[in-house]
């Protein structure tokens, strides 16, 4: 499968906006994209962006498209690319983890189509985080922007450990990506070991009582059950799924230090 093919199907709204200017640059290093189908893709996107300009708005409201695999897929290649160049310089570790992420996701063929996607865009400078984030905000549902915040954090801590630089990176997009610091502070807690991480993953303070953990359970149960990204395809909800476990854990942490 030639690259040009792969992201001519893969992709729906991130074709327009910021994201698909660098997509668009991306592509232009690919020989494939260029000889064999290069004017197809850039002829599909022009004819897409009016899904990120043209989204359908009642009141205050707006309606967004389904974010289908693609449009996270890149999202995530882009943000994943920002925050492995955080700290200066790029882990070997952070890139495997990377790629084994996307072959554990979509297969080796796939993944390889991905990963020289992310090479290219890693490659660029000067990305504006901001304009990138703003478009995921508008046009991804809440769940799948939660879920690209706990790849994001997986990515830092492959190297054994999230930097102050990294983390710094991370909750910058947080906030374009309009993730509640509740929210952040949730899934950036799995990702550390400390006394107090089963209430952070819970979103409660340590002065809760035993019926308030409980209702905090079933809150964030809800939250980050797998089923809230089932719209991304099977292969995303194994993701869902491992936030959905340092919930679990979280919960059984306390039943057991409180005795319930």
């Amino acid at each position: 499968m030639s690259i040009s093919k792969w992201i001519g199907g893969a992709l729906g709204w991130s074709f327009g906006g910021p994201i698909g200017a660098i997509i668009g640059v991306a592509l232009g290093s690919f020989v494939d994209s260029i000889a064999k189908g290069g004017s197809e893709v850039l002829e599909e996107g022009n004819r897409r962006t009016g899904t990120y300009k043209e989204r359908t708005t009642y009141g205050s409201r707006t309606q967004r498209p389904q974010t289908q695999s693609g449009d996270f897929e890149v999202s995530l290649l882009i943000l994943a690319s920002i925050v492995i160049k955080a700290d200066g310089k790029q882990d070997q570790r952070e890139l495997d983890f990377v790629r084994q992420q996307f072959v554990n996701l979509y297969g080796k063929e796939r993944a390889n189509q991905a990963f020289k996607l992310f090479k290219n865009i890693g490659e660029q400078k000067n990305i504006s985080i901001r304009q990138v984030c703003l478009q995921i905000k508008q046009m991804m549902d809440h769940p799948s922007r939660l879920q690209l915040m706990h790849f994001l954090f997986g990515i830092a801590k492959a190297d054994g450990m999230v930097t102050e630089s990294e983390e710094r990176q991370i909750y910058t997009m947080a906030g374009y990506l309009g993730i509640s610091s509740r929210d952040y502070e949730s899934i950036k807690a799995m990702f550390y070991d400390s006394s107090d991480n089963a209430y952070k993953i819970l979103e409660i303070e340590k002065t809760a009582t035993d019926d308030e953990v409980k209702r905090a359970y079933r809150k964030m149960a809800k939250k980050y059950h797998p089923d809230k990204v089932i719209h991304l395809g099977k292969e995303h909800q194994v993701g869902a799924e491992e936030k959905f476990r340092q919930v679990q854990k979280a919960y059984e942490k306390l039943q057991k230090e409180r005795g319930f």
